[in-house]
């Protein structure tokens, strides 16, 4: 069970990560159960499929979003429909080659199957600036060089 069931929420981390990429509002927020959460870089913290949505619509639109470089860390199982993911994540600007540090994250995604279904209860994407130690900003974006 263990295998297949960290290969089904990794996917749904996947998916979310590729709807991200592809800069798909609507697949990203269809990944969430209804009343799930999503907290932003920024802080913003974002409920339901309706204000996700809302919230990622005009970032698309009006943003050059770089893509995410992300490496999955860990995936905790917490009960028969229950996990934690914990992943690494950068982007590359466009134009450029190497991961930009400053908006290395780590990424928590707690997944919940329902009705068969995996969904997203919450993502929470946390600045990595590991204040005063640059030396694990340098290790994280060596990290995720290597996946480039």
């Amino acid at each position: 069970m263990n295998a297949s069931f960290n290969q089904e929420v990794q996917k749904l981390y996947q998916t979310l990560i590729d709807a991200w990429n592809k800069r798909d509002a609507e697949g990203m927020a269809s990944r969430f159960a209804e009343q799930g959460v999503q907290i932003g870089f920024d802080g913003s913290k974002l409920v339901g499929k309706k204000e996700i949505l809302s919230h990622l619509v005009p970032i698309f639109e009006n943003h050059p979003t770089p893509p995410f470089v992300t490496k999955v860390k860990n995936i905790r199982i917490l009960g028969n429909d229950t996990a934690i993911l914990h992943a690494i994540a950068g982007m590359i600007p466009p134009g450029k080659k190497e991961i930009d540090p400053s908006v290395n994250a780590h990424q928590t995604l707690v997944a919940v199957k329902k009705d068969d279904e995996w969904q997203i209860e919450l993502f929470q994407n946390t600045p990595a600036q590991f204040h005063g130690r640059p030396e694990l900003v340098e290790e994280m974006t060596k990290e995720l060089m290597e996946i480039v």
